[in-house]
């Protein structure tokens, strides 16, 4: 039986961008709620990762050689046709889709 409530406050175009992604679903926001409650009592903690993105290095943090490095292995990943294109990575950056 339903007998609780839960209210949380979060950004307003967090709330509305993800209501919107589960009307298109179908699912109720009680049920990813309840959902997610029971996995974190299934696996007796948060179901994801939380942990912190690893920051590569600035060029004023690497040496000189490092820095050298990382350049020729770009050198050699661009002659090996292994790179991405400047607007792709530039949409990436900005969270544009390439589609």
């Amino acid at each position: 039986m339903k007998d609780a409530t839960v209210s949380a406050r979060v950004e307003c175009s967090v709330k509305s961008e993800a209501e919107a992604i589960l009307q298109k679903l179908g699912v109720p926001v009680s049920v990813v709620i309840n959902s997610l409650y029971r996995q974190i009592i299934y696996r007796n903690g948060i179901p994801f990762s939380l942990t912190l993105p690893h920051e590569p290095k600035t060029m004023d943090a690497m040496s000189a050689a490092d820095l050298e490095a990382k350049l020729q292995h770009s050198y050699e990943q661009s002659l090996a046709g292994e790179g991405k294109a400047l607007d792709e990575v530039f949409d990436a950056l900005e969270g544009r889709s390439g589609g």
